[in-house]
């Protein structure tokens, strides 16, 4: 099955407040589109973890293996497999190209996990440039943001 997956994370400072919005859309074998979206804040993250944290329940979501295009306006999280980052990162022990600790490696290796019986392929676009999808998934990662039931980032921690 091929979906397309649309991301986008936002935090009110960084660290601060943060959201994330996603869309899932596929096409079934009669042509019709099926789409869902998905929408969480949390209290205390940063922008690049709600950016990963969006891609990450997109793909979580899917229940048997898919062909995804993910496409999302970080180049935080697509040139780390367009760039391959993340094979040197594996390569080094979750070390970066500076011998520093990778951030946000729990999220990382999350999404490794989800990928796993996927076929990912990862497509950047220019963020707030008019496209329908990432302007709507921008709109759930803000209004999440601003919500009042934000979450804990468990896996965030303030240096």
């Amino acid at each position: 099955m091929q979906v397309t997956i649309y991301s986008d994370g936002s935090a009110r400072g960084n660290p601060g407040p943060g959201g994330y919005g996603t869309i899932i859309r596929y096409i079934d074998t009669k042509g019709t589109v099926h789409e869902r979206e998905f929408s969480a804040g949390y209290k205390n993250t940063t922008n690049n973890r709600m950016e990963l944290l969006g891609a990450i329940t997109g793909i979580e979501a899917l229940t048997k293996p898919c062909e995804i295009t993910l496409i999302s306006d970080s180049k935080y999280v697509t040139d780390a497999f367009n760039q391959n980052w993340i094979k040197g990162w594996l390569k080094n022990n979750w070390k970066n190209s500076q011998k520093q600790p990778v951030k946000n490696v729990d999220l990382w290796k999350r999404l490794l996990k989800a990928m796993e019986p996927h076929n990912v392929k990862f497509q950047w676009i220019k963020g707030h440039a008019g496209h329908a999808e990432n302007e709507r998934c921008d709109q759930l990662a803000t209004s999440a943001a601003d919500g009042s039931h934000l979450l804990d980032d468990t896996g965030f921690m303030v240096v």
